[in-house]
């Protein structure tokens, strides 16, 4: 027993690192690239001289040297944008012809636009864990009866999980301020439905008043944080704060639920070993580089790290909602025995 708790609190500090060392990673409205004079007066020379008057249309002399794609159309890519993504790169290679380490632009690495996408890579692992999330949930109702306990709270789950990577994928392919409210906005609701979920399974036996009660508070205070988000200026800081808080409470409760429950439950270490590799899979938000190939970032990494731990959680909630089942179906057959005699 000394062993396991030992193992468990050396779990907890290391995720509690790996997050503390998290909220110092922040992006900034400014960087080094956008704010030098070379990069101001290219965007401004450009937009002077093949942009309309609004910003919006390439000018026909610069048409065929923009050579814009249907994709590109499609996702909005105005004049002005194409002014922007042109003297990005021309930053760059300036700042390589000097020998200086590779600026950021308004907060984001330069990164190489693909079939319309701002930052492919991070769009692609955002379908991949979409696809995962959605094949998950039909083998969790494939598997686990709908009268089991806890049988919609996995459905909720999945649901909130999967409008959240639509928002990735949405906000990578175009950053726009709508794009990214919703995109961080449906992000944290991933994070409290993870934490209400742990709350709903710890008191899943109390009274349908108090779940109530606690469900009621979650989605309020959801909504004030949605209203918060969306309203003034988008403080990156105090966001990520609150998405480290509620992270750490959630794989707190879990960690002691673990502990409570690991000599009747053996497949507690399916939950244990997803939060630990989640934690493990953060730790790549810790690194900041260039995009590998202008495409892999630290950023998009950390998407791609999340598709195969998926598979954990879904796991531990069917084997967790076969396990109540039985264990529902074994006090109403001893009621009923009762009962008779």
């Amino acid at each position: 027993m000394l062993k396991v708790n030992l193992k468990l609190s050396a779990i907890w500090q290391l995720l509690f690192l790996l997050l503390s060392i998290k909220s110092a990673t922040l992006p900034a409205f400014a960087s080094n690239g956008d704010r030098t004079q070379f990069f101001h007066n290219c965007r401004q020379n450009c937009e002077r001289t093949n942009c309309s008057a609004d910003g919006l249309e390439i000018q026909e002399q610069a048409v065929s040297f923009y050579g814009q794609t249907i994709f590109d159309r499609l996702f909005g890519w105005r004049c002005t944008d194409e002014c922007s993504y042109g003297c990005m790169w021309r930053t760059v290679y300036a700042f390589m012809e000097r020998g200086w380490p590779i600026p950021q632009f308004y907060g984001k690495w330069p990164f190489l636009r693909l079939f319309g996408m701002q930052e492919p890579a991070s769009v692609i692992f955002s379908v991949l864990n979409f696809i995962m999330h959605f094949r998950m949930l039909r083998k969790f109702r494939w598997n686990v009866r709908p009268d089991s306990p806890c049988y919609m709270l996995a459905h909720i789950f999945a649901i909130v999980c999967l409008n959240g990577w639509v928002w990735s994928a949405i906000f990578h392919t175009r950053d726009f301020p709508i794009t990214e409210l919703l995109d961080y906005a449906f992000a944290y609701s991933i994070v409290v439905c993870s934490f209400y979920c742990m709350l709903m399974r710890m008191l899943h036996r109390y009274s349908l008043f108090l779940r109530g009660v606690i469900t009621l508070a979650c989605v309020s205070y959801y909504i004030n944080y949605f209203a918060y988000l969306s309203t003034g200026k988008f403080n990156y800081s105090f966001n990520m704060k609150v998405n480290i808080a509620t992270g750490v409470l959630t794989a707190l409760g879990w960690f002691i639920w673990c502990q409570r429950v690991r000599t009747r439950r053996p497949y507690f270490r399916r939950i244990l070993r997803f939060y630990v590799l989640f934690a493990m899979a953060m730790s790549l938000e810790l690194l900041d580089f260039p995009p590998i190939l202008w495409i892999l970032d630290a950023h998009s990494l950390w998407h791609l790290a999340t598709i195969p731990i998926v598979p954990l959680y879904y796991d531990f909630l069917i084997e967790d909602c076969q396990t109540l089942r039985k264990e529902k179906e074994m006090v109403q057959s001893y009621s009923y025995f009762n009962k008779d005699i």
